[in-house]
């Protein structure tokens, strides 16, 4: 099966061909501001490096939360659209658990965190020993104080922090947790959009393939503009 997955959660937008379980290429670009710009044109060239066409693509896939509101609508958007045009299915898959796959096998507890703004942090706890991410705690936003607190209460073992939002609460994660906290050298900081295309593949085996209309982004929180209006919640 070949696989496009991208991930738009964060200002790093990451892209990746696959071909039957192995990456055929993939690529990390710094697309703050510039998404619409040069999302499109960098899947292009990527398919160009592997010497496929998009109507060789047999399953479309993206993130779909938590991050970005901008980044998240922008990714979904595309795969919708290049699924439809292909006839193709897509599927999704959490920002979250695509970053915790950095430590796939990893025997310690793994705790990607991205900054959510607003004093909040999107975080996850997951046991990565298995191909596979297991959520220990499931997709959530708050803020760091109060994420942190209920990380001591669920667990006393050492936890790897990843993400932008562990850079950003470095110093108040150390603090709160002491040697109990570790923390992903740089090289491991940063997503894969081919451990999403993993993920979307066992959703492929699993029931999780999707129409392109269903293929939805999931906040956890509302988005400004929802929330000037006067709703709880976002519009789908």
């Amino acid at each position: 099966m070949n696989i496009l997955a991208i991930d738009t959660s964060t200002s790093l937008a990451g892209i990746a061909v696959t071909v039957d379980h192995k990456i055929a290429a993939e690529s990390l670009i710094n697309t703050d501001r510039t998404l619409s710009a040069r999302l499109v044109p960098e899947i292009e060239r990527l398919l160009a490096t592997t010497a496929l066409t998009i109507a060789d693509i047999d399953l479309f896939a993206s993130s779909v939360g938590p991050g970005s509101f901008t980044g998240i609508r922008g990714g979904v958007a595309t795969v919708q659209g290049l699924a439809l045009a292909m006839g193709k299915p897509c599927a999704g898959f959490s920002s979250l658990a695509m970053l915790a796959m950095n430590y796939t096998t990893a025997t310690t507890l793994i705790c990607p965190l991205l900054d959510a703004r607003k004093s909040e942090v999107y975080g996850a706890l997951y046991d990565c020993s298995r191909p596979l991410p297991s959520p220990r705690m499931v997709d959530c936003v708050l803020p760091p104080a109060l994420f942190l607190d209920r990380l001591a209460a669920l667990t006393g073992e050492q936890i790897i922090f990843l993400g932008d939002g562990a850079l950003r609460y470095h110093d108040q994660i150390a603090e709160r947790l002491g040697d109990q906290a570790l923390f992903a050298p740089p090289s491991l900081q940063e997503p894969h959009a081919a451990n999403g295309a993993l993920l979307a593949l066992h959703a492929a085996g699993h029931g999780g393939l999707l129409e392109p209309s269903h293929l939805l982004p999931v906040y956890l929180r509302a988005p400004d503009a929802v929330k000037m209006k006067g709703f709880d919640n976002p519009a789908p």
